[in-house]
């Protein structure tokens, strides 16, 4: 492996600055085989010059998509024993169900970036200046604003840590010169080959006529996606104040204040919003049917908009994003409360304990002690002289209508004696010698 100086050697190092632990997104492919090969003569000039070391680490995922697959591992892994790079492989399962195969493998393959990602290492993967025009044409073909046709940024938040694309100026042309001028070998995945999809449609049939007439098409479609990067990150800027004024300490946007601002501000706050939450920015239509369909449906309504992952809920005039729960009505959990008892859907787990905000009547010999979600009827508890519906109750004392099925009941055989964190029932209500029952609840907080 040579040291010689070159070009691309001093870009990289540009590009990656004083970072020093990298985690290579290596499907051994010609792109990212380059890639790979430039950061470890990286790493060889920087130990020739006693430089504060540089770390690699490489992962190859497995889609499971073409019967070569486990060859590709393989040949990923040999690279990376003779060049003396960690190396890890994670094999992932897709769901088609919708986006496609394509954005199936996108969104699998970054989450097995986010996975993997340790204390202090950034993310580096190959896309070259090819790449960054087939982006933008794909996001012109969907009609995206300016947003989207920024297309791939070189360097970006990602897991806590950066996300850097080194080779985004890069042409693929160039890459295969300097492949071939360093004898590197790599994959060729024959599934490029299939115009079925997208992006090989553009790179097959389109992306040739470009650059047939105009050869400078690239870098030009790279130019305008910079610009449109740069028109939005100016309106973060001059949007950052307002939407910190909507946004309220829990993450929901208020809004009553959206309603006086024109369609195109409040759709600019409304995308900058979900933004900040990691949410795939909705359409245009999207945005107008949750304004109209969830901000301003008729006040006595819960309406909810789904969005990926999430539901757009409306509560107290505020937009919230959440999570897509398991339904959990009628589940029925028997509970031995000298043992600590796991929740499902990921809510934590319970402990009797000594010490709580709510306290209820320990149970008699022969009552089950169940845990139990969701509820309706009329509930008495303690502390008001009438019984009041469920519905009521849940809203008079300020809980989420998506969390009271996730709000833990207690019940001693079928009578409901506590929803734990919010109320204890007249029928759990302590009695002068008892002691009572005091239950820890350890939650996982949601990842919005």
């Amino acid at each position: 492996m040579t040291n010689n100086h070159d070009p691309l050697l001093t870009m990289l190092e540009e590009q990656i600055g004083p970072y020093k632990k990298m985690l290579v997104g290596f499907s051994g492919g010609l792109d990212s085989t380059v890639l790979l090969h430039l950061l470890v003569r990286l790493r060889t000039q920087y130990q020739q010059l006693s430089r504060a070391p540089i770390v690699l680490r490489a992962i190859h995922i497995h889609h499971g998509l073409n019967s070569k697959a486990d060859l590709w591992v393989e040949h990923c892994r040999q690279i990376c024993t003779d060049w003396e790079v960690d190396f890890r492989t994670e094999k992932v399962s897709l769901d088609i169900r919708q986006n496609g195969i394509e954005a199936a493998a996108r969104d699998a393959r970054y989450q097995s970036f986010r996975d993997e990602l340790q204390q202090g290492e950034i993310l580096i993967t190959a896309q070259h200046l090819d790449d960054q025009a087939e982006t933008f044409l794909l996001a012109l073909k969907r009609g995206s604003g300016p947003a989207g046709l920024s297309s791939m940024p070189s360097s970006m938040s990602f897991a806590g840590t950066t996300l850097i694309r080194p080779l985004l100026n890069v042409s693929r042309a160039e890459l295969e010169t300097y492949a071939q001028a360093q004898r590197l070998k790599w994959v060729e995945d024959d599934s490029n080959q299939d115009d079925r999809y997208d992006r090989n449609f553009l790179r097959l049939h389109i992306m040739p006529l470009f650059n047939q007439r105009w050869p400078h098409f690239p870098q030009a479609v790279s130019r305008s996606a910079s610009l449109c990067g740069e028109q939005e990150q100016l309106l973060d800027e001059l949007l950052s104040e307002s939407l910190n004024e909507l946004t309220t300490l829990d993450g929901a946007i208020s809004i009553f204040p959206l309603e006086r601002y024109s369609e195109a501000k409040r759709n600019a706050l409304l995308r900058r919003w979900l933004n900040q939450r990691g949410v795939k920015m909705p359409s245009r239509e999207q945005l107008q049917r949750i304004w109209s369909e969830v901000a301003l449906s008729r006040q006595d309504a819960e309406p909810r908009f789904r969005l990926g992952q999430y539901d757009i809920r409306r509560y107290r005039q505020q937009l919230w994003l959440v999570p897509q729960y398991q339904h959990l009505a009628g589940t029925v959990l028997e509970w031995n409360t000298d043992q600590e008892l796991i929740l499902p859907d990921e809510l934590g787990t319970l402990m009797r304990t000594g010490e709580s905000n709510i306290t209820f009547r320990s149970p008699d010999r022969n009552e089950q002690v169940t845990i139990r979600f969701g509820v309706q009827g009329n509930i008495s508890i303690v502390g008001r002289q009438h019984s009041r519906h469920s519905k009521k109750l849940w809203q008079e004392l300020g809980v989420a209508p998506w969390l009271r099925e996730r709000t833990p009941l207690i019940y001693y055989n079928d009578k409901l004696i506590a929803a734990l964190g919010i109320f204890v029932t007249k029928e759990g209500q302590c009695l002068v010698d008892d002691s009572g029952v005091s239950v820890d609840w350890k939650r996982i907080l949601p990842s919005t």
